[in-house]
């Protein structure tokens, strides 16, 4: 009965810590990682740190939260004061070591399995062994990720979906190791920013990316086999099936280069029915990722 007494009591002053997260690190300070940070802030409260080793992309980071809620003061949505506040409680770094007091650090790098998985030995020596260490991965083993890491009880899955602001679902990807706490702190979390949540099962595409990705994949196949034009196949899709964009525009506002990771990681997990498609191949190979850098499917003015 003592020891009951003392675990519960260990288990309730952990739980309180962490469900008082006050700051929140960002690793990538691109789409994903500004949009995350924004909504930390802005509808969480939080203090965050956004760290990214390249300086113009932290420059881009500003002037796109800052052109966000300048948008929100024109419509009327926030007031120029809540701006002031909202950009007050976001820092940008080069640092890694910015990160060490972060209490929950969400990681939105490049979707690639090496270097997320370098990232995270390389935070071993700069996160504090408490701090709960978010993938933001739409495809990647967080097993697998979490075994990288000093404490993989703390690691765990939460996908974002692009653009954060606006998307209203996280989904939540517990690990093999990934405590009931982590799990139960990280949905507080994304409750305190205003998302749903999902859970899904450590799987390669989680749910989100399982369905979707085989949806765009297979469009760029009937592409490549000319089944239709690009504006056939998403109008197709749209007015046919009642889709918000066709998926070789959603391709491009995805990224081409995501797009095809994703794949490639369904492709080696879960067999052939995954293969990416050529044409998929070809344009990445081409430098063709789609909105980011102006063209992709389409060709966009920059």
């Amino acid at each position: 009965m003592f020891n009951k007494q003392i675990t519960s009591k260990v288990f309730n002053n952990f739980y309180r810590y962490y469900s008082s997260i006050n700051k929140v690190g960002v690793i990538g300070g691109g789409q994903m990682g500004t949009g995350i940070a924004q909504v930390l802030s802005q509808t969480a409260g939080k203090n965050v740190v956004i760290f990214d080793s390249n300086k113009a992309m932290l420059d881009k980071s500003l002037t796109f939260i800052s052109s966000q809620l300048k948008r929100q003061i024109e419509k009327g949505k926030i007031q120029e004061q809540e701006q002031f506040e909202i950009l007050k409680r976001i820092s940008f770094s080069d640092n890694m070591e910015s990160l060490k007091d972060s209490d929950f650090v969400i990681e939105a790098i490049v979707e690639n399995p090496e270097i997320k998985t370098q990232l995270f030995k390389q935070l071993n020596s700069v996160l504090k062994p408490t701090t709960i260490l978010a993938s933001n991965t739409s495809s990647i083993s967080i097993t697998k990720l979490a075994s990288n890491y000093q404490v993989p009880e703390n690691v765990i899955g939460m996908h974002f979906m692009n653009p954060v602001p606006v998307m209203q679902l996280v989904e939540v990807i517990p690990g093999l190791q990934t405590s009931s706490e982590t799990n139960n702190i990280t949905l507080e979390l994304a409750k305190k920013m205003g998302k749903t949540t999902t859970m899904s099962k450590d799987m390669p595409g989680f749910i989100a990316n399982r369905l979707l990705m085989p949806y765009i994949n297979e469009a760029a196949q009937a592409l490549f086999e000319g089944l239709g034009t690009i504006e056939d196949i998403d109008t197709t899709m749209k007015l046919g099936c009642n889709m918000p964009m066709g998926p070789l525009t959603l391709a491009d506002f995805i990224g081409l280069d995501t797009c095809l990771s994703i794949m490639n990681v369904l492709h080696a997990n879960l067999g052939d029915k995954y293969k990416p498609c050529p044409l998929l191949v070809r344009y990445v190979e081409a430098g063709r990722f789609g909105k980011k850098n102006g063209k992709g499917f389409y060709s966009y003015n920059k």
